[in-house]
């Protein structure tokens, strides 16, 4: 085949058009064009930003949250400026975004609902912060350290050292529990049941002794002792501690408790199992009546 002809057929399939949006055609060659400007504005962004974190950013006394939110907003400002860019080279004309919203309802009309909403959730997480990039949270039963928050997702280290992705409507509309949203200390609650036969003034004196005695417990709010309820077997405590690491939490707690058992053997004091009392009756003879037939 010459060579004029197969230019003549490739020139034919790239300009063949496919669809019309307003007044444009558009065609194979248009899409292409298209996405070779996205994909070239979608490597530029990531590159400035990164070359704008390491230069720039990490130079100034700003939180990680606080220096992702500004390389994430650079990002999302060049993506939308390559998007006009792109869309202007085929002719489409963007005046008052008419056809990004028409694009957007074709879009949640073909079930991009979720996409949508995690889109903007993935917004108010970056701008309104009720999480950031190294704050410790807890999602369900998962707890770990978020990573990265992109467009559909958020990612959290869990402390199984394992990336937990969670959609980010989730931290919209689900509770979260964040350790590290406004302040580093925090307040963790030790629960200890003892045997009634105690000196609860030794219990109370034993716990606070612990809990001084550990070096990651603040004394400054000082340790305290609350006495919940009378327990079936037990009267039950609470030793109530502050902390300034919640990322620590799980190892203190753990800490406080085996010195909580050392401490109370050290005094005698004992943590009973819990006890049911069963009572037993004799079961008193049947007495059974024969009838002699006359």
């Amino acid at each position: 085949m010459p060579i004029e002809t197969l230019y003549s057929k490739i020139s034919e399939v790239v300009n063949f058009v496919l669809f019309t949006l307003g007044d444009t055609k558009i065609s194979l060659g248009s899409i292409l064009k298209f996405v070779i400007i996205l994909l070239i504005f979608v490597f530029l962004a990531r590159r400035l930003a990164g070359w704008i974190t390491i230069k720039i950013l990490q130079r100034l006394p700003l939180r990680e949250g606080t220096r992702y939110v500004f390389k994430r907003s650079i990002e999302y400002i060049l993506l939308i400026i390559g998007v006009i860019i792109a869309f202007n080279s085929i002719n489409v004309d963007l005046s008052g975004l008419a056809v990004i919203f028409g694009l957007l309802s074709v879009g949640i009309g073909f079930g991009l609902q979720n996409i949508t909403s995690n889109f903007i959730s993935g917004l108010i997480l970056l701008f309104e912060q009720p999480i950031k990039v190294g704050d410790r949270v807890t999602v369900g039963d998962t707890e770990g350290d978020v990573t990265e928050i992109n467009i559909r997702s958020t990612t959290i280290r869990t402390l199984n050292d394992i990336s937990y992705i969670v959609p980010n409507s989730e931290f919209i509309s689900s509770k979260v529990i964040n350790w590290t949203y406004d302040d580093t200390q925090v307040r963790i609650d030790i629960k200890v049941g003892v045997s009634y036969n105690s000196d609860l003034d030794l219990v109370i004196q034993s716990l606070k002794e612990v809990a001084l005695d550990n070096s990651e417990v603040l004394k400054d709010p000082q340790p305290d002792v609350l006495f919940v309820e009378f327990g079936d077997s037990a009267w039950n405590l609470v030793l109530q501690v502050w902390i300034n690491d919640p990322k620590r939490h799980d190892h203190i707690r753990s800490d406080i408790n085996c010195a909580i058992v050392h401490k109370f053997r050290e005094n005698n004091i004992e943590i009973p199992f819990p006890q049911s009392d069963v009572h037993l009756y004799s079961a008193r003879p049947v007495q059974v009546q024969s009838h002699t037939a006359v």
